[in-house]
């Protein structure tokens, strides 16, 4: 490892182009109708845009970081921002469905390669003590991009088509580009990774069951959350105003919820973490099911289930890279795979419940995920070798 003093503003430029990460990941969430509407497709198969990211990524990262192992970190995640910039560029001119879907492969492809990327640099130039909490400082991005870039997106999208949503993302991409070039150390090393590093890390089965838990966990938010749109629209009569409310208060749970993640796996561990978390959504996300409610209640609602589902990275990751050691870099690129392997699932599963059950059913489905999650996360404690309240 490079043994350079970070440079200040290193955590806030990762943590700025993760928040353009995830308003171009997510931003299609909350503009399914309108854009559906102009592609011809209903807001369910709309959905499936979610689904051709998280199986793209989940497949393209772990590869991509491996294959890029021995190349400049600073070039390399320069590279695939800009290749993140460029997809939300053609995301925004697709003539149809198709092309829109290829472009948001490519999308997946470049933050497939930066955001584990940037988890690995950030967890690499700090001392272990500080670790959990520099991770959430670094995935803080994504969390307001949630208070304040997906409601937006979702606005914009309503109010003068989903396209311009996306070139949205496009323009606030650009910048991160040269601060990605200026920020990130230049020859910045690590013991570099490789393709062998993967083989080996998928043939470990304990640690495959740790990273797996991942999905399991992001799996059973989704069941819900690629479908919150429609949800809402059927069971309180939202429309643009009211959707986009709701985003920025789940937003606003997002940010205490990646804060007390870090604050929680420091003091407590992961484990104690981790498990806390899995309880709480299995009593929260049932209540969606119980819609319509009075509005401050559905306010209470969704600033819980944000602020729970928010918690989970940074106990999930440092717990991740206690057992990876020099193949961080591949272990969180898998962690990445298996958060849009989970996302893909659980959207799968949701549109599955809406086709049999109807909307109202996916809060008890995803209260069931989240008890599926707790049992893996109880077996994967039990075949950890890491023992202890921190590890």
């Amino acid at each position: 490892m490079d043994t350079t003093q970070p440079d200040r503003l290193l955590i806030p430029t990762l943590s700025a182009c993760n928040f353009i990460i995830g308003i171009g990941a997510f931003v299609i969430i909350g503009m399914l109708e309108p854009l559906g509407a102009d592609l011809g497709r209903s807001p369910a198969q709309a959905g499936q845009l979610m689904t051709v990211y998280a199986v793209a990524y989940a497949i393209l990262s772990p590869l991509l970081v491996a294959i890029t192992g021995t190349v400049g970190r600073r070039r390399v995640m320069a590279a695939a921002f800009a290749m993140f910039a460029c997809a939300a560029a053609l995301s925004a001119l697709a003539p149809n469905f198709a092309f829109l879907g290829a472009a948001r492969v490519l999308a997946a492809a470049g933050a497939g390669i930066f955001t584990p990327l940037a988890a690995a640099v950030a967890a690499g130039l700090y001392p272990e003590a500080q670790r959990a909490r520099v991770l959430a400082a670094v995935f803080f991005g994504l969390t307001i991009s949630q208070v304040a870039g997906v409601p937006a997106g979702s606005w914009v999208g309503y109010t003068f088509g989903w396209r311009w949503a996306l070139w949205m993302v496009f323009a606030l991409a650009l910048p991160c580009i040269w601060l990605i070039w200026t920020r990130v150390p230049v020859g910045l090393r690590f013991q570099p990774v490789s393709l062998r590093d993967l083989r080996n890390v998928m043939s470990e089965g304990r640690l495959m069951l740790a990273i797996a838990f991942t999905g399991t966990f992001i799996g059973s938010q989704y069941i819900l959350f690629t479908y919150i749109t429609p949800l809402l629209s059927e069971t309180m009569e939202f429309g643009r105003d009211g959707i986009t409310l709701i985003l920025v208060i789940s937003g606003l749970g997002a940010v205490p919820g990646n804060i007390m993640g870090g604050f929680l796996s420091d003091r407590f561990g992961w484990r104690v973490t981790l498990t806390g978390l899995c309880l709480a959504q299995m009593c929260v996300m049932p209540m969606f099911s119980l819609l319509p409610l009075s509005l401050p209640q559905l306010f209470v609602l969704v600033f819980l289930w944000a602020m729970c589902s928010w918690s989970f990275m940074a106990a999930q990751q440092g717990r991740l890279i206690g057992l990876a050691g020099h193949r961080a870099p591949v272990v969180l690129a898998l962690n990445a795979a298996a958060i849009y392997v989970g996302a893909a699932i659980g959207s799968a599963i949701g549109g599955g419940m809406i086709a049999g059950y109807g909307l109202i059913s996916l809060g008890i489905a995803a209260g069931i995920g989240a008890s599926i999650a707790l049992v893996h996360l109880a077996l994967s404690i039990r075949l950890n070798p890491l023992r202890g309240t921190t590890s």
